[in-house]
């Protein structure tokens, strides 16, 4: 799957749902893709700032947890929890709970989609 964060008017998402729901009441074959819009391009890199980026490309390599990121981010583990709570929050990143033999439980950081796409309109 595909992730797309872009720039876009209501309008704009209004024609892209209609365009949308006419291919499907075809029966065409819609690839796999979320996106994600925002009006104005300060609002992508509001979310999207040069240290989150860093954490969706480390988390894509293998399952991490929220210390881990910070460790191999040399990041105080505050901030790259935040971090993940924004991107989790706007549909970047997903979290999961996996058995911590001995210490309880551990939160896992994954991305949603093997790829970001980011489209941004001035």
């Amino acid at each position: 799957m595909k992730l797309i964060a872009q720039t876009e008017s209501f309008e704009e998402m209004a024609a892209r749902s209609r365009d949308r729901a006419k291919r499907l009441a075809r029966k065409e074959k819609i690839p796999a893709q979320k996106i994600i819009s925002f009006e104005s391009p300060f609002d992508i890199f509001e979310v999207l700032t040069t240290e989150r980026i860093r954490l969706c490309v480390l988390a894509r390599t293998k399952p991490y947890s929220v210390t881990g990121l910070a460790t191999a981010l040399k990041r105080d583990p505050k901030s790259v929890r935040r971090d993940v709570l924004t991107l989790e929050k706007h549909g970047v990143l997903r979290t999961r709970f996996e058995i911590n033999h001995g210490h309880g439980r551990v939160k896992i950081v994954e991305p949603v989609s093997k790829s970001l796409e980011l489209r941004a309109k001035f």
